[in-house]
């Protein structure tokens, strides 16, 4: 009683849009649903971009969705955590960037910029790499060395020529920069132990020794498009000046910056400049007094420094629960256990004291379009057991199958996963309000009200930019409903979103009358 347990349900892939010939959410027959949008409290939250920490524009995943509803913080992606930096301008105060440029400057040697250039946003940014030619020039590098790897795979396969034609556009301002050499991703950035590839463009980057050599990146490119390749298998490179000496090699006593964020693919490469014993190849020599600067972490316990560390979530909601004496219980099934486990709980894989699991396995078919309820049923049943048992204050449950079924493209078999979710959702409040239990309904990101795109007409299997929904339920919020805002029509997809998923968290402390640690900067729902 007295509001207890709070259940949070977590429609996976259940965003608002306006009715359209490819929303399942609002061509199907959702009486549940739509009644109590008019019973009680409800709004919308945005769940993609920036508001969760991701780039700006960019749609939602489950991964995200869910860190950011158990952090109760915005928890930020690496590129745009960087970006931030650089727009806040700490990342000219970067201690490990500041440590190699003050290294380079002390044995006026060379810094050895390494990293994938396009603006495939996956593996690199571009823009990093200028704002550390930016950050060389305010510190008065007098030798810099980009070695650039060519992308064409999270990029068109050609673009790299526009790519290094902006790099050099860039460099004919800044004299103490140059291309020193090329390779495509397939060689530099190997992660399936081809230590050959690695090794061609190991050899090139440090040696200047490569099967090509070129007096000029842009024109390197060419000469491979016209031997039809392109740029993720472009060849080790090596740029060389007048007198045909490579443009630069790496030496003793230099410092390397490797650029690349996301570390699979970086792994390897810094291995073969940082580990004291390696046996994949023979290296010509290894480096003395080198220091080597990495974006974030490849790999735990490498001899480098690392440039950013990644905002971690301290006190997600499960531990402030189980730090309250709190049972409770997460519940889902197979399909989406991670999610309301690891990455609820901030990338924990074990459990807090008094926290509880279920998990419900998925059905085995070939597509989810086949059994659109999946195995809902087993959910909704561990839901209502969980609540009836009195042994809970806080249960939170995974519905898998908006999402899964609106990733089939199918839409009658979205409409009907709606279907058999409403039909749990009826079942889960009559129990919710004959134990006097608070219930709280979201998702994590869209994507079964988007099920074409109506620009180009094409099926739509991807998730969406669109908001969330948010319901509160319970039998003292039907009362409360007058001093919420209005719902036009009783379509949320008239609303301004008025939160972002992060308040989510806060908001179930609220319910459950627990104070919110100091680092959960989201705010309640309810005040």
């Amino acid at each position: 009683g007295q509001g207890w347990p709070v259940v949070l349900l977590v429609f996976d892939g259940f965003g608002i849009s306006a009715p359209s010939r490819g929303n399942a959410v609002t061509l199907s027959y959702m009486p549940n649903f739509n009644q109590f949008l008019r019973q009680y409290p409800a709004l919308t939250l945005q769940a993609s971009g920036e508001v969760v920490g991701l780039p700006w524009g960019e749609m939602g995943n489950s991964e995200v969705g869910h860190m950011n509803i158990g952090g109760g913080k915005v928890v930020y992606q690496s590129l745009p955590f960087i970006n931030k930096t650089i727009s806040d301008g700490s990342f000219y105060a970067n201690a490990a960037f500041l440590e190699a440029l003050n290294h380079v400057k002390q044995n006026n040697s060379t810094l050895h910029l390494l990293g994938l250039v396009s603006d495939g946003g996956i593996h690199s940014s571009q823009n990093h790499l200028y704002a550390l030619l930016e950050l060389c020039q305010k510190q008065q590098i007098q030798r810099v060395a980009i070695h650039a790897f060519l992308d064409g795979r999270d990029t068109p396969h050609n673009a790299a020529l526009h790519y290094i034609q902006q790099l050099q556009q860039r460099l004919q301002g800044l004299s103490f920069a140059k291309i020193a050499s090329l390779a495509g991703r397939f060689w530099g950035m190997d992660r399936d132990n081809h230590w050959e590839r690695i090794e061609a463009s190991y050899n090139a980057i440090t040696q200047g020794v490569a099967k090509f050599t070129a007096s000029a990146a842009v024109q390197a490119i060419e000469t491979s498009y016209q031997r039809s390749v392109f740029d993720e298998e472009l060849e080790p490179t090596v740029i060389v000046g007048a007198d045909g000496k490579p443009v630069a090699t790496v030496q003793d006593n230099d410092a390397v910056i490797f650029f690349n964020f996301r570390s699979d693919r970086a792994r390897q490469m810094t291995k073969a400049f940082v580990l004291p014993t390696f046996t994949k190849f023979n290296r010509a020599h290894y480096f003395h007094n080198l220091p080597f600067v990495t974006m974030m972490e490849y790999e735990r316990n490498l001899p480098v420094k690392i440039a950013f560390v990644p905002d971690h979530i301290a006190n997600p909601i499960s531990k402030v629960i189980s730090a309250a004496g709190m049972l409770q219980l997460h519940i889902a099934e197979t399909e989406k256990y991670a999610h309301v486990t690891f990455f609820l709980n901030g990338g924990l894989e074990e459990p807090f004291p008094g926290e509880e699991r279920v998990m419900i396995p998925s059905p085995r078919v070939s597509s989810y379009a086949e059994v659109p309820e999946m195995s809902s049923s087993g959910v909704r049943d561990a839901v209502i057991q969980g609540m009836q048992s009195g042994k809970y204050h806080f249960i939170v449950a995974n519905f898998a199958n908006a999402d899964m079924v609106g990733h089939t493209g199918n839409l009658e078999a979205a409409k009907r996963a709606m279907e058999c979710l409403d039909r749990c959702l009826g079942e889960i409040v009559a129990a919710v309000l004959q134990c006097d239990a608070t219930l709280v309904i979201t998702a994590d990101h869209g994507n079964v009200e988007e099920m074409y795109n109506l620009q180009t007409g094409e099926i739509d299997k991807e998730h969406s930019t669109n908001p969330v929904p948010f319901l509160i339920i319970g039998k003292r919020w039907a009362e409360v409903k007058p001093l919420w805002p209005l719902i036009p029509l009783n379509d949320l997809s008239q609303m301004q979103p008025m939160g972002v998923l992060s308040d989510v968290a806060p908001t179930i402390l609220r319910l459950l009358g627990l104070p919110l640690p100091a680092d959960m900067s989201a705010r309640s729902l309810i005040q």
